[in-house]
């Protein structure tokens, strides 16, 4: 068992209230959250690996970390942090490039248990989620006692470890399970929420950005206590009526959102930031040709189309800028993506350095929603071709099959020497 990051004071039997022991009456959510997961995912498959510092991610000179284990973190390394200056605070550390394959299978082991557990799972991202174990209790015991289940799974199925935070509300459990960290469990009981809450930093809440916070603190408001005892129209005079009333009813302990299982995607998306800054418009159009395949590539495996295509241009300067088109017609396909985002982009009439691209697919419903016919429309077109190339990568792997405008031209003369040679 891990430790427990508990505020001085506390016991782990909960001395003062809080703690793995505490009382879990009322508390029927549970935030899990896997830790330092793709670090720790790389160290199970490689146990030489296991004690040294860890980071997947920032191989390239201008990568950013996606997960450092802890014993990278105890020299200030995190993720999205540069690759640069990871290296300098930790020149020691193990630098990996990510095997998002092996995240993905180890993040559907670990929403199998969830999901053997109750099935009122919220996903939250590949290596967290809310649990309502309210209707577990009879079969599985109380819900620290479920949390306990889970991280003991976790353990000998998987050899990772998770920390979870047993609650009344999503806002509060997502809270402990970060104070929980790493590899530990604690409970804020119903009747003591208020005082958890009023003891943490206004930073804690949901909501509360660095400019958020510039403004609270301009008014005196340092602590959740001291919102919750802020008169709420001073409140929405200083942030907005949304979010003036959002913090001060978390300030109080009042979330009343319930675990919504299988939340669907609002978009998706990829993006790139190049080795050094480029304005060749060809690279440009490589880049972006790219990450169209890989958007929908994503959006088929999810079942999804969407109607608006949106691109992020990042400058030399990292300025960033974004625009989008709504497609008359929901899409899937990769050229529809393309040919929209470079139009985007090539109406900007810049030659300006680029120092990072990114293209997203927004506006996503089902694929099996109806979809409208084009006068003249090829029976089969762009889209059979796509799912044909996503049936033969997923036989023959990645490399198998890419766009020709992907390849260098060596490349593709030699393919065109192979299809001349080859028998008709």
């Amino acid at each position: 068992m891990g430790r427990n990051q508990l505020q001085p004071g506390e016991g782990p039997g909960g001395a003062d209230g809080f703690g793995p022991d505490a009382d879990d009456t009322g508390c029927s959510i549970l935030h899990v959250d896997m830790d330092a997961f793709f670090a720790s995912v790389e160290v199970h498959r490689r146990p030489e690996l296991r004690g040294r510092p860890v980071v997947v991610g920032g191989v390239a000179g201008r990568g950013v970390v996606s997960s450092a284990s802890y014993e990278a973190r105890q020299f200030g390394v995190h993720s999205a942090m540069p690759t640069a200056r990871a290296r300098r605070l930790c020149p020691a550390a193990i630098f990996l490039p990510p095997d998002f394959a092996a995240y993905r299978a180890a993040s559907d082991a670990v929403m199998r248990i969830f999901a053997q557990t109750t099935p009122l799972v919220e996903p939250l991202s590949l290596d967290e989620a809310f649990l309502d174990v309210s209707g577990a209790r009879r079969l599985l015991g109380s819900p620290a006692q479920v949390a306990r289940q889970i991280r003991a799974r976790v353990v000998d199925e998987l050899g990772l470890t998770c920390s979870v935070g047993v609650a009344p509300t999503k806002f509060v459990a997502k809270l402990a399970s970060s104070r929980a960290k790493p590899d530990g469990l604690l409970v804020v009981p119903a009747d003591r929420v208020v005082a958890y809450l009023h003891r943490l930093p206004v930073g804690a809440l949901w909501g509360v950005g660095e400019r958020t916070e510039q403004a609270l603190r301009r008014l005196g408001v340092t602590t959740v206590a001291d919102i919750a005892h802020s008169r709420p129209e001073t409140l929405v005079t200083a942030l907005g009526p949304a979010v003036g009333s959002h913090l001060y009813e978390l300030s109080w302990g009042r979330d009343p959102r319930a675990v919504t299982p299988h939340t669907p995607e609002k978009s998706v998306g990829a993006e790139t930031t190049f080795e050094t800054d480029i304005a060749d418009p060809e690279k440009i159009r490589r880049v972006l040709l790219e990450l169209a395949g890989r958007c929908a590539t994503r959006a088929r495996r999810a079942g999804v189309t969407g109607r608006t295509v949106s691109i992020k241009v990042r400058f030399a300067d990292f300025r960033t800028i974004t625009r989008s088109r709504t497609l008359p017609d929901p899409t899937d396909v990769a050229r529809e993506m393309f040919e929209t985002g470079w139009s985007l982009f090539d109406a900007l009439g810049t030659r300006e350095q680029v120092r990072l691209i990114g293209l997203r697919l927004e506006g996503l419903q089902d694929e099996a929603a109806p979809r409208q016919l084009v006068l003249g429309e090829r029976e089969h077109g762009w889209r059979d071709a796509e799912r044909a190339v996503d049936a033969a990568t997923e036989r023959f792997g990645a490399a198998a099959v890419r766009p020709a405008s992907l390849l260098s031209p060596g490349q593709r003369a030699a393919d065109a020497r192979y299809r001349d040679e080859s028998p008709s």
